[in-house]
């Protein structure tokens, strides 16, 4: 079954060849693809700012809610990646017979809660 054929409403996967080396890549939608720049666009410019906050001695406990405030945005971010990982590349290699991405799926969401 070709993976890529597939197309989720958020996003979907493909393997060009990933059993043998290949990349793998997501293509999410335009829109998808757009709100995730746009978010990380935004967390960027914060991280401009706690690095200003820093130069200018701005008091700790600031600066420490603008670093919480970033770290949120990016779980945010990793968050609707997640979904829509689930919702089509996870849910494809179930459909196609590999377990073994339950695993990598376990991995990576252990990474994202530390």
């Amino acid at each position: 079954m070709e993976q890529a054929s597939k197309v989720n409403e958020h996003d979907h996967c493909a393997t060009d060849g990933a059993d043998s080396g290949g990349e793998r890549k997501s293509h999410h939608s335009d829109k998808l693809k757009a709100n995730l720049v746009a978010r990380l666009n935004r967390i960027e410019g914060q991280i401009r700012g706690v690095k200003g906050l820093i130069e200018k001695d701005t008091y700790c406990d600031d600066v420490l809610n603008q670093i919480a405030a970033i770290q949120s945005a990016l779980n945010s971010v990793g968050k609707l990646l997640l979904e829509g990982h689930m919702k089509s590349c996870v849910v494809e290699k179930i459909q196609a017979g590999d377990p073994d991405i339950i695993n990598e799926l376990m991995v990576t969401v252990n990474k994202l809660m530390k």
